[in-house]
């Protein structure tokens, strides 16, 4: 994002906020406490940051779970839906900041596409226990989904990345969110298949032994196997360490014209670097290998603004490392690519990265003549951004630093081809000041923490405006910054070449995942055919006994 009117001299407003509670019936949205009504979709929501109550989302969909049991696939289909609105809708308001409320809601209500699957986890089947035990995967199979449809897809409210401060984050090493998502649904459904269990012995005093060990499976295998996992999680040197710095330089005050607004930026982050190489200087800070600006850094495009070059030219000099700069730059081709520059102090900018998946309703409107028939604030974008084409892994000091710019950090892919082409650090330069005091920027942080488990890399988050922070392999924040203050990080580092099991696996999990859910869908449609085939055959012989 490029325009950045957010005043800094608010207070900080970093715990989550009380909010009036909820109308009857209304999903929830904001930071309040879940209705004394058991409401999943409220319970989901509030699993993600700023909160930590990772572990409602067991109950949420064990919830879930006994919904959708004994439905039928057009009820499930409904419920499905209205589970995925009521969870995304206060997630994603954030969404709405810039472009106001229309594209919001078209985000939200376009998102919940797990409801097919989950109509088909909610069909009546045969008591076979392992049928229940499969409805799982149909979740993963929508997450899967939301990941590339509509719009190159939105994957933001992943499972996975309500579970940074949960026991079973080892998981993602294993295999990557939809494993460690798949996980977390498997034991709230086995959840309600234990509880479900234990009602029946009670009522009928027979206990059924299959269908019990499988409920109780579905709640025991995740545990074990993020326990299992834990020895993929380490924070160890492989290849050494580097120190690396973490700029934050923060936006100015609301009311500055556009022109100022971008000048003072580049202005605040130039300032910040000087500080901290002042403080270098004098003894009082550690000399960096490296340093990461946020993204939109400079919206000044360098390559066309000899002063807005020499400006950075000069926080380079003055810090004598290289420097990795967030810029928006207009390509020979007309198109506006939103980029990461690296500066070299001796040799000027050597290399460069074009952001490869760009957010929809805010770097780039998708459907434009639609939208802005119901919208006119579509038109605050004015040019859309364009897509890069290529992994963005930097050479810095002899460190490969791989990018993942802002809103890519939710794309397994994005962040994983930095690491298979050799990044030992992930860097994740993000601009959160457009979004105001929001919860984005800890949603964000929060994915961060999980990539950094999932790859075991260092990950640093170089924000604008905050929060910025630098995260160890194990998923650990080192430190971070505040809200909206004028800031530098500057840490000691881990650099690491292995590869986790999810990275070597890549989509492989997920793809297994999908195929069961297709499968079960398959088993239920032949199911169903073959019920009524069977109803058809004894109403026939039915009327011709009659008949004779």
């Amino acid at each position: 994002m490029t325009a950045t009117t957010t005043p800094v001299d608010e207070p900080e407003q970093l715990d989550p906020q009380p909010c009036a509670a909820p109308a009857p019936g209304a999903p929830c949205g904001g930071s309040c406490p879940p209705p004394r009504r058991p409401s999943p979709e409220c319970w989901l929501y509030v699993i993600f940051p700023p909160r930590t109550l990772w572990w409602l989302a067991l109950p949420a969909f064990a919830v879930l779970a006994r919904c959708l049991h004994g439905r039928t696939w057009k009820a499930g289909l409904g419920l499905g839906y209205l589970f995925g609105l009521g969870f995304l809708l206060p997630l994603l308001v954030w969404t709405g900041v810039e472009v106001g409320p229309g594209p919001w809601l078209a985000l939200a209500a376009s998102r919940p596409c797990s409801s097919p699957w989950w109509a088909r986890a909610s069909r009546r089947s045969p008591a076979c226990p392992a049928t229940r035990s499969g409805r799982p995967p149909c979740g993963s199979a929508g997450e899967a989904a939301r990941a590339r449809v509509p719009f190159s897809g939105f994957p933001w409210g992943k499972i996975a990345f309500g579970q940074a401060d949960g026991v079973f984050l080892p998981l993602a090493a294993f295999g990557g969110t939809p494993v460690l998502g798949f996980a977390v649904v498997l034991c709230g459904f086995g959840l309600y298949e234990a509880v479900r269990r234990a009602r029946d012995v009670r009522a009928t005093g027979v206990l059924r032994r299959g269908a019990a060990a499988v409920a109780g499976l579905s709640v025991l295998v995740p545990l074990l196997g993020a326990f299992a996992a834990r020895p993929l999680v380490s924070d160890e040197a492989e290849d050494g360490t580097a120190t690396i710095a973490a700029i934050q330089g923060n936006v100015p005050r609301a009311g500055l014209g556009f022109n100022a607004q971008r000048r003072a930026v580049l202005d605040h982050h130039v300032r910040e670097t000087e500080r901290l190489a002042a403080e270098v200087k004098a003894g009082k800070a550690e000399r960096p290998d490296l340093v990461l600006w946020p993204e939109n850094s400079s919206d000044i495009d360098p390559f066309t603004n000899p002063d807005a070059r020499q400006e950075i030219e000069d926080a380079v000099e003055a810090i004598g490392v290289p420097l990795s700069v967030g810029g928006v730059v207009e390509g020979r081709d007309g198109k506006l690519y939103n980029e990461q520059i690296l500066w070299d102090p001796a040799k000027g900018p050597t290399d460069t990265y074009d952001k490869r998946q760009i957010q929809p309703f805010g770097e780039y409107i998708p459907l434009r003549g639609l939208i802005s028939v119901f919208s006119s604030d579509v038109d605050m974008v004015r040019q859309d951004f364009s897509r890069g084409s290529r992994p963005g892994v930097f050479t810095m000091a002899g460190t490969k630093v791989g990018l993942a710019t802002c809103y890519e950090a939710a794309f397994d892919w994005a962040v994983r081809d930095t690491v298979t082409n050799g990044a030992q650090i992930i860097s994740v330069p993000s601009n959160n000041a457009t979004f105001d005091r929001s919860e984005m920027t800890y949603q964000q942080l929060a994915m961060s923490r999980v990539r950094a488990v999932e790859h075991s890399r260092a990950v640093a988050v170089p924000v604008t405006s905050g929060v910025s922070a630098v995260i160890m392999p194990d998923g650990t924040v080192r430190a971070k910054t505040k809200w909206f203050t004028a800031d530098s990080l500057v840490e000691e580092v881990p650099l690491r070449s292995s590869q986790t099991p999810a990275t070597r696996l890549g989509t492989l999990p997920e793809g297994v995942l999908v195929l069961v859910a297709l499968g079960g869908l398959g088993w239920a449609v032949a199911s169903a055919r073959t019920r009524r085939g069977a109803g058809t055959e004894r109403g026939t012989g039915a009327r011709t006994a009659a008949g004779e």
